[in-house]
């Protein structure tokens, strides 16, 4: 069996990991893998056109990591070569491809949500700035990496960063258009639905800390760390977030003719009001995967077939206890962040997903943002952070930056 996962991430090794986990024998492909991907299968070239890789070498089935090759219609090309592949097509995509359709779509069945307006006009952006309440949530309408929610304190403070969006392009066309949502306080989680022939499962629930300083504090990255599962979100709670959210989804897909196959990821806000959906994604989410695969005994590659077959979900079965997952960084991440720094071992970690790493002449070097996922399992919470956090002792390179609350009491 051959199977080829797109992507370089943390999120990617622990897809592959775990396809190994349950097919010892499969040969894994990455397109491009990185420094911890080529112990467990072939890294590929950048250059590689993937439908063409996986028409030539017989491929029995790709998985998509990232969002970016999802919104621009990776599974069609796929499927207009009778290829199997995981992950929803071009227009499902687009619920995490442009926030605004996300919302109009939430706000056409009822799934709970911020109140919200939507402008592609910075004057008429402007104008709605100085009439709201503050603190507000700027968020670009088109992919921006995790980084594109920026929550805004005054009147001063959203029309900079309308400017800054807007005007000056920081993020290109991806901020072409805004979402501005009122601003909800709670406890966020990730919940993950896969979805196939029509019907779905969900994985346990996640949380995901998207601040680069402790206490949740300074501005967002791709993530610094999850754990699994969460405490606060118990089985009635979880039944209530599958009524009201995905249940709901489920209705909009078949109402619209969407045949949406592969992860529906919501990122959730708990609030006194109620749940909240903050946003939605159309992929495993990155560090929640690697906090998640871990937990999963068995069943995953059977679920990735069913599922790229047109089939249901075929189901997971899972380990008790918990998992943390504890980010390293580049120093200057999420900013302009240093590169080419040497990795050392002082001895083998016993759980560990690769990132932004990269061998040259035998040696580990950091070539990204996010360097390296370190992974605690135990049979409580806290035991499984301070595993996690031990095993960061043993790793090294210079300006190495990770969050020291990850799991703590405060989550």
């Amino acid at each position: 069996m051959k199977i080829l996962v797109i992507g370089g991430g943390g999120r990617e090794h622990a897809i592959g990991w775990r396809i190994k986990q349950d097919s010892p024998d499969v040969s894994l492909y990455f397109l491009p893998g990185n420094g911890g991907t080529v112990s467990i299968g072939e890294n590929l070239s950048p250059d590689t056109d993937p439908v063409e890789f996986a028409s030539q070498n017989s491929i029995d089935l790709t998985v998509v990591g990232p969002e970016a090759p999802l919104v621009d219609g990776i599974v069609d090309r796929f499927r207009e070569n009778g290829l199997k592949i995981f992950g929803p097509d071009k227009r499902c995509a687009r619920l995490e491809g442009d926030k605004g359709y996300a919302k109009e779509f939430m706000k056409r069945y009822n799934v709970p949500t911020a109140d919200y307006e939507e402008f592609d006009d910075f004057d008429s952006a402007v104008r709605y700035a100085e009439k709201i309440d503050y603190p507000h949530v700027i968020k670009v309408v088109g992919l921006a990496a995790g980084k594109g929610s920026i929550i805004v304190y005054s009147k001063k403070d959203a029309i900079k960063t309308l400017e800054d969006i807007m005007i000056n392009k920081r993020f290109g066309e991806a901020g072409e258009r805004v979402v501005m949502e009122r601003f909800l306080e709670g406890r966020e989680a990730s919940i993950i639905g896969i979805f196939g022939g029509g019907e779905y499962i969900l994985l346990k629930p996640s949380r995901d800390h998207k601040k680069i300083f402790d206490g949740d504090k300074g501005p967002n990255t791709g993530g610094m760390g999850a754990f699994s599962p969460v405490p606060d979100i118990d089985d009635e709670l979880l039944s209530q977030i599958d009524q009201v959210i995905f249940k709901r989804m489920k209705e909009g897909f078949e109402r619209e003719d969407m045949n949406f196959t592969g992860v529906l990821y919501a990122g959730i806000m708990l609030t006194d009001d109620g749940v909240k959906v903050l946003e939605f994604n159309v992929r495993f989410g990155d560090p929640e995967t690697q906090c998640l695969l871990p937990m999963v005994n068995s069943g995953f590659v059977d679920t990735l077939f069913s599922v790229s077959e047109g089939s249901a979900p075929s189901g997971l079965e899972w380990r008790d206890g918990y998992c943390v997952c504890v980010v390293l960084a580049s120093k200057g991440y999420p900013g302009k962040y240093e590169k080419g720094k040497e990795i050392k071992f002082f001895s083998e970690p016993e759980f560990l997903f690769h990132a932004g790493t990269k061998y040259e002449d035998g040696k580990l070097y950091t070539s990204g943002g996010r360097v390296m996922n370190v992974v605690g399992i135990g049979e409580t919470l806290k035991e499984a952070r301070e595993k996690a956090y031990k095993e960061i002792g043993k790793i090294y390179f210079e300006g190495m930056y990770f969050r020291k609350d990850i799991g703590g009491s405060n989550h």
